[in-house]
């Protein structure tokens, strides 16, 4: 019989886990608690208790190309960076299309998750929920995937704050902004220059009186268009991830800083903060500098006190009649349903095996999806823990001894903690592509890219020098997919289709040395790694030939 899968929640890491459950052939049920998927990106006017909430304006910082789960690309003609609404189609695309609608119950709550008497035998689960009307049911699984993401919980740190009882005006936790127009001609304070925190500040800005940004730190600022117009996150490729685990780290962050001083000075505009780059993450605003140069915005310190209607702030000065606070100071995340024993959470910690698995449980039955702050998409990553996942669930993929996960987890916590700035919010970090490979190694669908490189070079060099798209994960292994190439090739007339909305003539590319450098060395690594099909490609040279030909987005290089 199918081995039946309890998942929790149906945000995107949830959908993924309800697909890569139904490829492996089982039988999965999903959980969750509201009245509809999507999880972080459906917006609701009123936010629910324990659930992260966003703003109407929310348009998502990573692009399409980069954050679509692995076999199912996101329409030619969506924008490359999407508004929630947009992300929300998306997903309903997917689940319509993998239908996985059946295998959701909605406004369900999952009250307690444990480990059945016989665990150490069977591995089972004993999952308690309970149903809209308040009607609880005993249910029995075989695993459980845990897909509630790390925005739970507001953090909302008032007694860091001296004088907050005093304060006049109102105050609340970014989750509670929705629209900026009921503060029109207000003063106003967002406290935090994260994403959410960057974004409200901006938003604020077109109609409060002043708005100041109150941050510890400062912050480097990323905007979404880089060189050329092109989405900036397609910018990095395997080449240049490989540069930086050669290079020392100061200098690939002194490298970064010199790019993004050269958009805008960052300590002209008070954002320069006293970390390094790659010390925290990153903040990405398009328009904040703009808003700061037209004055609409001033960067404040930290600050010290509340007094009535008054704020001071670290560097002595203080602005009175303020009106509205907003703390975009972050989320912490638990599961209140799990016993302490399973997985116990502190300071925003969770020891686990990859971020995913227990190390201490006798079966492997219980995964984490999702509980990883990327410098980069979370879509395509939770998807490939859910790949892992269910092939350990199965028994086809084994894990370490505990004494050797326990090891990753602290190597990983020790990385982690001497290269980014101390805080809650650097728990979980991990490097898009680096982790992706990572986990792709252990599922066995990490591309070899120098085979292709001598086998399919126009492929190969996409994969080389081209964006690391999740599409690459889909090409070998289980759960290969026949449209992987097609959709790798094609990738970059995906992202100018949206913008090519009025007849234009482009530019000639011009011609450059670059590329074919690039390939006389790549396939000359490839032959050297391959040279024991070499000689049947020699007696074909006409097929040879015909496998390096250059796809049009390296020849851009």
């Amino acid at each position: 019989m199918p081995r039946r899968v309890a998942v929790i929640g149906g945000g995107s890491s949830g959908l993924a886990c309800i697909k890569c459950c139904l490829d492996e052939g089982l039988e999965p049920v999903c959980f969750e608690s509201s009245d509809d998927i999507g999880g972080l990106w459906r917006f609701k006017e009123n936010p629910e208790p324990d659930r992260a909430s966003i703003y109407h304006s929310v348009i998502i910082n990573t692009s399409k190309e980069m954050m679509c789960f692995s076999d199912f690309p996101i329409p030619a003609h969506f924008p490359n960076y999407m508004h929630n609404t947009l992300i929300m189609d998306y997903f309903r695309m997917y689940a319509d299309h993998f239908k996985l609608h059946k295998h959701i119950r909605l406004n369900t709550k999952v009250l307690q998750v444990k480990p059945r008497a016989d665990f150490s035998r069977s591995g089972q689960w004993d999952v308690e929920t309970q149903n809209q009307e308040g009607k609880k049911s005993k249910h029995i699984f075989d695993a459980v995937m845990v897909c509630i993401g790390h925005h739970c919980h507001p953090n909302l740190p008032l007694h860091d704050f001296p004088g907050l009882d005093t304060f006049q005006g109102q105050y609340f936790h970014s989750r509670d902004y929705k629209t900026a127009e009921e503060w029109r001609n207000k003063k106003v304070v967002v406290v935090g220059i994260g994403n959410s925190g960057g974004d409200i500040a901006v938003e604020l800005s077109r109609v409060t009186k002043q708005l100041y940004l109150s941050t510890r730190r400062g912050a480097w600022v990323l905007n979404r268009v880089g060189k050329n117009g092109v989405p900036r996150d397609l910018a990095v490729n395997r080449v240049m991830y490989t540069l930086w685990k050669l290079l020392p780290f100061g200098v690939v962050c002194g490298l970064g800083e010199r790019q993004l001083n050269q958009r805008f000075e960052h300590s002209l505009y008070s954002l320069k903060p006293k970390h390094r780059l790659f010390s925290q993450h990153p903040t990405v605003s398009d328009e904040l500098p703009n808003r700061i140069l037209s004055g609409t915005v001033q960067v404040k310190p930290n600050i010290r006190r509340f007094d009535g209607s008054s704020v001071e702030f670290d560097d002595g000065t203080v602005v009175d009649e303020v009106d509205l606070v907003v703390f975009a100071t972050g989320y912490r995340f638990s599961f209140p349903f799990l016993p302490p024993n399973v997985i116990s959470i502190s300071d925003n910690k969770a020891p686990l095996y990859k971020y995913v698995f227990p190390p201490e449980l006798e079966r492997h039955t219980l995964a984490v999806v999702g509980l990883v702050q990327p410098l980069g998409a979370i879509m395509p990553i939770s998807e490939m823990q859910a790949r892992w996942a269910t092939r350990v669930f199965k028994g086809c993929v084994k894990l370490p001894a505990m004494a050797d996960m326990q090891d990753d987890i602290k190597w990983k916590q020790d990385a982690m903690a001497n290269r980014y700035v101390r805080s809650q919010r650097h728990t979980i970090q991990v490097d898009y592509a680096n982790y992706m490979d990572e986990i792709a190694v252990l599922v066995g669908v990490r591309p070899n890219i120098l085979r292709l490189l001598l086998t399919d070079p126009r492929l190969g060099l996409d994969l080389l020098f081209g964006p690391v798209t999740p599409y690459q994960y889909r090409l070998r292994g289980p759960g290969k997919w026949a449209g992987a190439r097609q959709a790798i090739l094609t990738q970059w007339d995906r992202v100018a289709q949206p913008m090519q909305t009025r007849p234009c003539e482009r530019p000639k590319a011009k011609r450059s040395m670059m590329w074919p450098l690039m390939v006389s060395v790549g396939v000359g690594v490839a032959a050297y790694v391959n040279r024991s099909n070499l000689a049947a490609l020699l007696q074909h040279p006409v097929a040879l030939l015909e496998r390096v030909k250059v796809h049009p987005s390296v020849m851009r290089l």
